[in-house]
């Protein structure tokens, strides 16, 4: 039989002892995919699951219920990434299915597309000097509300900005309408 080396894939070397073929998960590991294709890209998540901890965990983290491996891998025509994060969560145990989990992740990422890298991208939020005091957060809020307030128009925050830069009156009557 052949040594394994780095070559082998990590299902073959957790394969079940006798049956090379066919790996073997712990009764506790519960996995779940999903492949969605669209705008020039195939994109496919896998979560891996564990409900039986390592003791060490419990004495950091207290109320951890499970470990989850999620791993993203995106196909472009002239590329591919993959990335691979690790989580804890303390969700009961009636909402630690797979699938549940994976979708959660994903819409923590719509929240972070929707929001935080508009602001960056529209208003240059990483770009901002200011750190101190409560300044930072005034300025977060006030990014927010003007957001708000552009897609209530139905407007595009980018180029409703540019326009709100040339016309500053029309931009201070929408928000005094508010």
């Amino acid at each position: 039989m052949p040594t394994p080396s780095a070559t082998i894939s990590p299902s073959r070397v957790a394969a079940e002892p006798g049956i090379p073929d066919k790996p073997y998960d712990p009764p506790d590991l519960k996995r779940a995919e999903t492949v969605d294709a669209g705008h020039g890209r195939i994109e496919t998540r896998r979560i891996a699951v564990r409900t039986k901890l390592p003791s060490r965990l419990d004495e950091k983290w207290q109320g951890v219920t499970a470990i989850c491996r999620i791993e993203r891998i995106r196909e472009l025509k002239a590329c591919c990434t993959r990335e691979v994060i690790y989580a804890i969560t303390s969700l009961p145990e009636g909402k630690l299915e797979p699938a549940t989990l994976l979708q959660l992740a994903r819409d923590h990422w719509q929240i972070e597309n929707r929001l935080h890298h508009v602001r960056d991208v529209t208003f240059g939020e990483d770009a901002c000097r200011v750190r101190s005091g409560s300044a930072p957060q005034i300025l977060a809020e006030l990014r927010n509300t003007a957001l708000t307030i552009i897609r209530q128009t139905g407007q595009q925050p980018r180029p409703a900005r540019e326009a709100f830069a040339e016309r500053k009156w029309s931009a201070i009557k929408l928000v005094m309408e508010s």
